[in-house]
């Protein structure tokens, strides 16, 4: 390879990308703004579930569990109604996700030391939040309980659970979001950048003018790379950066380990672009297939949105050849544990695999030749 014509090829391909509005705003605008878009829409957070409330008892004791569930943080008393089927309706509208319903006598079974039942009814129509939300009831109801004074005596407490939670204490789903939308963006940007390269060049005529060089396959593969390369590194930059200080999400690991996957993951996913470029030889169908090939699987089979474990088999193994998969475990493992090569080698070794195939496939299919 003569690295002369190396660089004149790198250097004509900055060139066409700073000529191209389109490569330019994919190349520098679309990252932050996939990252601010998906940080502030994506979230699993749920700390305002509005309730609705019938109090058949109307006492001390059941004011105070109404208390409860308002000072955690976690709901939002709506409305006080007189019965269950005005609660109901509320329900059915979508002005509240869940009712409470507190029975008569509620303070005086509680008292007698027999235990007292109230009823939480929770719109499942979005299975996620009702599912947290009855986490949240129950945990409430756990803590008043052992709190109120049964029979003149307090509750004993057998035994005294005390969770810690590492890496993510306050589980702020922005912190687990951020690092994997990292992945994703640049599975994205990576390959719908370069699967204009060849298709661009065949549309607007330069093909002939490029196969008439004596550059050869490797020399322009290569070339055509390094300034996606430098982009991408770039971009994964301002990414970092910008979860780190817009959304808080710490960073405690190596920054030299995360760079030099992140050129491994770069160069795999660039590679693939590459090839599907020279296949389809069209701009319009070349971004399709990119979108299709990468979007997709990065967003639903990485484990970034969904945990893979709980796939069914065929999806399970099918994620195996998803290249995000490892690097979300990247991006997570280094930024929220902070960990290097000795757990991370596995993923690093898919990941070179990965850009040797990618970069293998582009070389392979890529031809200079002019064919009727």
């Amino acid at each position: 390879m003569d690295l002369h014509r190396f660089w004149a090829m790198a250097r004509k391909e900055w060139i066409q990308i700073r000529r191209d509005p389109r490569s330019m705003i994919l190349a520098f605008a679309l990252p932050p703004f996939l990252l601010l878009f998906f940080g502030y829409a994506i979230t699993w957070d749920v700390d305002d579930i509005r309730l609705s409330v019938v109090d058949h008892d109307r006492t001390a004791g059941s004011r105070k569990l109404v208390e409860a569930f308002v000072s955690s943080g976690y709901f939002t008393v709506k409305e006080h109604v007189a019965t269950v089927a005005e609660a109901e309706e509320d329900l059915v509208r979508a002005r509240v996700r869940g009712v409470l319903t507190i029975p008569a006598g509620y303070e005086r079974d509680l008292r007698s030391g027999q235990g007292a039942r109230v009823q939480l009814l929770l719109d499942g129509t979005d299975a996620n939040t009702a599912n947290i939300a009855q986490n949240y009831a129950s945990a409430i109801i756990a803590r008043y309980s052992l709190g109120e004074v049964l029979g003149g005596r307090k509750v004993a407490q057998p035994f005294r659970l005390e969770p810690r939670t590492w890496y993510n204490p306050n589980l702020e789903s922005r912190h687990m979001i951020v690092p994997g939308l990292i992945a994703v963006i640049m599975s994205i940007i990576a390959a719908m950048l370069t699967s204009l390269t060849i298709a661009r060049e065949w549309e607007r005529g330069t093909m002939e003018q490029l196969a008439a060089t004596p550059v050869g396959r490797l020399e322009v593969i290569l070339g055509k790379l390094v300034p996606y390369v430098g982009i991408g590194l770039f971009d994964v930059a301002v990414v970092v950066v910008a979860g780190v200080f817009i959304f808080g999400t710490p960073f405690n690991g190596s920054l030299l380990y995360l760079s030099a996957l992140t050129l491994l993951f770069l160069a795999g996913a660039l590679g693939l672009g590459v090839f599907i470029s020279s296949a389809a030889k069209s701009q319009v169908l070349a971004t399709q297939v990119a979108m299709v090939a990468t979007y997709l699987p990065a967003l639903l089979l990485s484990g970034f949105l969904f945990d893979i474990a709980s796939m069914p088999p065929i999806l399970h193994a099918f994620t195996f050849l998803v290249p995000a998969r490892y690097y979300v475990a990247v991006t997570r493992g280094v930024m929220l544990k902070g960990v290097g090569p000795s757990v991370l080698w596995p993923q690093a070794v898919f990941m070179l695999a990965y850009a040797m195939l990618g970069l293998g496939l582009a070389v392979r299919f890529f031809r200079k030749e002019l064919r009727a």
